[in-house]
């Protein structure tokens, strides 16, 4: 299949004049496809920089949404930190349990185990507070 050409004269620095007379010296290669190739390339960066300008406010709103994500999550993990080390300040020095109360904190402590694997397991966001209280039902 035959393209249409169209004939185009212009004029080139001297320095690329001479830079475009070595590049089509290489067999199989043509001025012609030279600058057809540079244009194209100038054409396509040129409607790549006009989408990142279109996409560009709103790739910086869903960076900026991330970035507050991360921040919160940052917050969560302190404070899960912090009663984590008040719990354990609690408990350091209470007396053996008996029997039933260790039984009923390992059903606790199973549960809350498979119900955290479960959360993270579908990575949905967790509805703690509906979860914990269905699970805390079932115990004497």
């Amino acid at each position: 299949m035959q393209t249409r050409k169209t004939r185009h004269q212009f004029y080139l620095s001297d320095h690329l004049s001479v830079r475009l007379d070595a590049m089509a010296a290489k067999p199989g290669v043509s001025k012609t496809t030279i600058l057809s190739e540079a244009l194209g390339a100038w054409f396509q960066r040129a409607e790549d920089e006009r989408a990142g300008a279109q996409f560009g406010k709103a790739l910086s709103r869903q960076v900026r949404a991330v970035e507050r994500l991360e921040q919160r999550l940052d917050y969560l993990t302190e404070v899960l930190g912090l009663f984590v080390r008040h719990q354990l300040t609690l408990t350091a020095h209470h007396p053996a349990f008996d029997a039933e109360t260790q039984r009923l904190g390992q059903r606790r402590y199973d549960q809350f185990v498979r119900t955290a694997g479960g959360l993270a397991a579908r990575k949905a966001r967790p509805k703690a507070s509906a979860t914990l209280s269905d699970s805390q039902e079932n115990e004497p």
